[in-house]
């Protein structure tokens, strides 16, 4: 059985924060992500909470990631943010592309962020969330190291792609948030399960000739099965489409891994599309979204997208989160 300690969130970003600025991060930009840490935590998003900060950690002391780099914004016009990133860290790129983007929404109706030259940016719902408490319905884009086969093929040419769409409720929060990845599961979830010992099940992910496997090692050195067959690599190649091409960030194919040390700074991309639904729906919006959600909420045993997220979030904020104790014995060795 997992050993874990329980830690308020206020404690698990102060300590994201500490390991971030022991290992050469900035301390705006160690904000950013410990922010972000302790809200994926609440979410019940373990593989990409406190479990990614060694992760991190080691990609600033090997140079994947520069943890002291500086964001540039820029303007081509005025419906568009653009932000490189300067191979460090896609939240605090995403902060200040939010920062310029949200007012140009509610000012245009429409607008968009664009983001390159970045680094994993974790859970993609957690920026498309902040863009609905803006009362903007958000859209988002990621795409990551090559990781899925085209259908018939057995070499990688995506990532696992995720895309997000958040639509604002009536009281601040999202009445709906959509948070997939192209494949069955997120990759993150395949190395969890490689660190720890444990099977993968059937269906996660293939070896290198395109067979089923349970041995997550054997999956992370061939591919990730996507999601729906090949609509899966459909999405996974809409979402490359959107976060490299259009951003002009590095494709998946040319782009190193997220784990391990080899290689430099990914340099992937994201692309977000921020809408004021008062500019496009004359005021209907808003009803529509809560006849919807009530149909669903309905029905017994149905589920809408990211209520379970939702429910783990309060709770959090009451009783904590359960950490691996193992995940926080390797966060303290940094500290020390």
């Amino acid at each position: 059985m997992v050993e874990t300690r329980t830690l308020t969130l206020t404690e698990i970003e102060d300590l994201a924060f500490r390991a971030l600025v022991a290992a050469g991060t900035s301390e705006a930009n160690a904000r950013a992500l410990a922010v972000a840490t302790a809200a994926t935590e609440a979410d019940g998003v373990a593989s990409h909470g406190l479990a990614y900060i060694p992760i991190y950690c080691e990609h600033v002391q090997c140079g994947k990631v520069d943890g002291q780099a500086e964001p540039v914004l820029s303007r081509s016009r005025p419906g568009v943010v653009a932000v490189d990133a300067a191979t460090g860290f896609a939240h605090p790129a995403i902060d200040a592309g939010f920062d310029a983007v949200i007012p140009a929404a509610r000012e245009q109706g429409i607008a968009a962020l664009t983001i390159r030259n970045s680094y994993n940016c974790g859970v993609l719902g957690y920026h498309t969330f902040r863009l609905a408490q803006a009362g903007l319905v958000g859209l988002g884009f990621t795409n990551a190291p090559a990781s899925i086969a085209p259908s018939g093929g057995s070499k990688p040419v995506v990532g696992t792609n995720p895309f997000s769409i958040a639509a604002p409720g009536t009281d601040g929060q999202p009445a709906l948030l959509i948070d997939q990845s192209a494949s069955t599961i997120a990759k993150s979830e395949v190395m969890k399960h490689a660190r720890e010992g444990k099977p993968i099940p059937v269906g996660w992910a293939l070896d290198a000739d395109g067979n089923p496997t349970t041995d997550p090692n054997v999956g992370l050195k061939g591919s990730m099965a996507p999601s729906g067959g090949y609509k899966g690599v459909g999405v996974a190649l809409l979402t490359e489409i959107m976060a490299a091409a259009l951003t002009g960030a590095t494709l998946g194919l040319n782009a190193s891994p997220f784990s391990g040390t080899a290689g430099g700074p990914p340099k992937t991309g994201q692309f977000f599309i921020a809408i004021d639904p008062s500019a496009t729906s004359d005021g209907a919006f808003a009803s529509s979204i809560v006849e919807l959600v009530s149909d669903i909420r309905s029905q017994d045993g149905a589920h809408l997208p990211g209520d379970g997220r939702r429910a783990k979030r309060i709770a959090a904020q009451e009783t904590g989160v359960a950490v691996n104790v193992a995940t926080l014995s390797k966060i303290e060795a940094i500290l020390q």
